[in-house]
């Protein structure tokens, strides 16, 4: 395998030689025999999401990955945020990553929409301070009115979108990688979006 010196001084994502393989049981007995004898014995199959993945991004550059469905796009995503490990090769990330993935799937639904921002602000590596200077920025974004002050288990996928990007969109990130966000959505925020 190359040392990742190989790739452009410029690359804020380079991905390597990445598989990742998921565990499927036949028999939910099965998970319970891996965790207790797996390692005298493997009770799974092994399901290849990614096969020997190899991508460079360089500053400034816009990339679209385009496939099938269950062709482990998402997946790779996942991997390039640090959201799960590959199984094999190697991923470098240079600057602070925004990711806009499973949108929703982390938002607390009984906080509210402004509560969630404060939230989601910090993880993103944001200080306290400078999340509620942009809560109003944050919020005219989204485009969600009212709703701010509403749980997000009231949202509709479309306002957890707005939402999730208008966050995304205010943390200053390096990487912004976005995953089907702007599928939903009417044209005018696609546009503000883009």
């Amino acid at each position: 395998m190359e040392s990742p010196t190989s790739f452009s001084a410029d690359a804020v994502i380079q991905v390597r030689h990445v598989a990742k393989a998921y565990p499927l049981y036949d028999k939910r007995s099965d998970w319970l025999k891996q965790v207790t004898l797996g390692a005298f014995h493997t009770f799974y199959k092994p399901f290849w999401a990614l096969r020997d993945i190899n991508l460079e991004v360089r500053r400034g550059d816009s990339v679209g990955i385009v496939g099938r469905n269950g062709c482990g796009k998402s997946t790779l995503l996942q991997i390039i945020c640090g959201m799960t490990r590959p199984t094999k090769g190697e991923v470098i990330v240079r600057g602070r990553v925004a990711p806009v993935l499973a949108l929703g799937a982390t938002f607390d639904v009984e906080a509210t929409g402004w509560q969630n921002a404060l939230i989601a602000g910090a993880v993103l590596g944001l200080k306290r301070r400078q999340v509620l200077e942009r809560l109003d920025s944050i919020a005219t974004f989204a485009g969600i009115g009212e709703f701010m002050d509403r749980p997000v288990k009231l949202y509709s996928s479309g306002m957890k979108t707005r939402l999730a990007f208008g966050i995304c969109a205010h943390v200053d990130a390096d990487i912004l990688i976005i995953d089907e966000a702007l599928a939903v959505g009417d044209e005018a925020f696609q546009q503000k979006c883009m």
